[in-house]
């Protein structure tokens, strides 16, 4: 059995739809269950038709009807049904039946799964396009007593009903194929849920590995995989390293955003956070149990010296993570794309927080010659809502003077631009920040950290220093060349 699974040499150039449900559908030891709510039994319907159901489908079934699903399911409080605790509840349930009907005895190398998803395609007025949670409990050993599992959330991209149904069932022949035969390379696993879909056709925002089999699976690394082959925008993970839905989080909230490198993570990013924070709250607009604080970072930024080091990744995540904040990776390099991003979601109050050379650049006319409207079309979707930028000062190296929103230098042709949005209010300054922190920057902390010296530990939140030094943060490459040169 296990040689059937662990191997997939006939198979490696990309396989058929009905090559992949075929296969499984021959495998005698793959048997489930397909539970599908709000697109059509379309994923099922695929390994009906390639042939040898019967010895895979023990039961596929759709419960379109709210008190038919609420009579299996459960009712949901929310009222909502496109959820991911609607899924997780589909999968637990239908695996439950086949724990209880199927029994041991008589089929003792039977490998249980239970697909399911749960999805609104596109409405008649097509204003909203449509998204669904999609997943897979399952095992890959009949001796397992921990279930592995696989969940990711999708956005449709098409205009007709009929072919997000298409979609969907592509998607969901892949997920299952990929849970057999290609759960040992995830990262692959990944890719080919796009076998014979094109990305401009649906987008996988969010997915999730669990269960023994990937309990060496980052969740965070998988979400950089996402924005990495271009099947989505923007990633979200807690501070528990698991992947978050970014419309679930942000939905009407109210949303502070702080872009930046942090790495590390330092004591004035950590003082830009809390004044702004304070600021932020203290708005009548704002209710605080309502907001959400994001820490961003660009993918450009992970790019800056070149390729992603995942390595780098995983470091900033973890310190971020310990701090107990919510990161975000986007494709976002103007600001402009990154409100927009956010007011997909909400129409409450959102804040910007950064430092001066961040709203300097701003104001710079060269990231929007690609726009039609120039920088008047950018800073139209920037401030047209209800945002306003929080101004942290910095000072100035050669002069010692602070540099605030009222002594910025823009160029001159954006000067009589920037009063409007400085005297409209879109810009403030945060005064209570703390002068004894102001030159501390992380590229000189991590200056510090790689080239040996003193000095770097009283710049960063307390703790940190201690995680940085016995995980070999940022310097991980320097003690394994230190190790081969010994």
């Amino acid at each position: 059995m296990a040689s059937v699974l662990d191997k997939d040499t006939a198979f490696e150039n990309i396989p058929s739809i009905k090559s992949k449900t075929l296969r499984i559908n021959l495998n005698p030891d793959i048997y489930g269950t397909f539970a599908e709510i709000g697109a059509g039994q379309e994923t099922a319907r695929h390994f009906f038709r390639s042939g040898g159901a019967s010895g895979t489908i023990a039961k596929a079934m759709s419960a379109y009807d709210k008190d038919f699903s609420d009579a299996i399911y459960g009712v949901e409080e929310d009222g909502r049904y496109v959820t991911q605790p609607r899924l997780k509840k589909m999968l637990a349930h239908e695996m439950k039946l086949m724990e209880e009907r199927i029994t041991r005895d008589r089929h003792p190398d039977r490998l249980f799964f239970s697909y399911a998803n749960t999805v609104a395609t596109i409405d008649f007025s097509k204003r909203y396009k449509g998204h669904g949670w999609v997943g897979i409990r399952f095992q890959l050993d009949p001796k397992q007593k921990e279930y592995d599992e696989i969940i990711l959330h999708i956005r449709f991209k098409q205009n007709e009903a009929r072919l997000q149904q298409e979609t969907l069932g592509t998607v969901g022949v892949n997920l299952i194929y990929g849970a057999f035969y290609k759960y040992h390379k995830p990262r692959k696993l990944l890719k080919y849920l796009y076998d014979h879909i094109d990305k401009d056709t649906i987008e996988i925002d969010m997915v999730n590995f669990s269960g023994p089999n990937f309990k060496d699976v980052d969740n965070r690394l998988m979400s950089l995989q996402l924005i990495r082959n271009d099947m989505t925008d923007a990633v979200m993970f807690g501070s528990d390293g698991n992947n978050l839905l970014p419309a679930t989080v942000l939905y009407k909230k109210n949303i502070l955003a702080l872009r930046g490198s942090f790495r590390p993570v330092t004591k004035v990013n950590m003082d830009m956070f809390e004044k702004s924070l304070d600021i932020f709250i203290r708005d009548q607009s704002v209710e605080q149990e309502n907001t959400i604080v994001i820490f961003e970072i660009t993918l450009s930024n992970l790019k800056a010296s070149g390729e992603i080091d995942e390595q780098d990744f995983m470091d900033r995540a973890k310190l971020l993570c310990s701090l107990g904040h919510t990161v975000m990776i986007s494709k976002f390099q103007e600001y402009y794309k990154l409100v927009e991003y956010f007011n997909n979601y909400t129409k409450a109050k959102i804040g910007l927080t950064m430092g001066v050379n961040n709203l300097v650049d701003i104001f710079d006319e060269k990231y929007y010659r690609h726009l039609s409207g120039g920088i008047l079309e950018a800073f139209g979707k920037l401030f047209f809502k209800d945002l306003q930028v929080y101004l942290y000062p910095m000072k100035n190296a050669e002069t010692g003077q602070i540099m605030t929103s009222n002594n910025i230098k823009v160029h001159p042709r954006m000067k009589e631009l920037y009063k409007f949005f400085k005297y409209n209010g879109k810009v403030m300054d945060i005064i209570d920040y703390d002068p004894e922190i102001m030159h501390i920057f992380s590229r000189d902390v991590l200056k510090k950290l790689i080239n040996g010296e003193d000095g770097w530990e009283e710049m960063l939140p307390e703790g940190l220093a201690e995680m940085i030094k016995e995980n070999h943060l940022f310097t991980r490459k320097l003690v394994k060349e230190a190790e081969d040169k010994v």
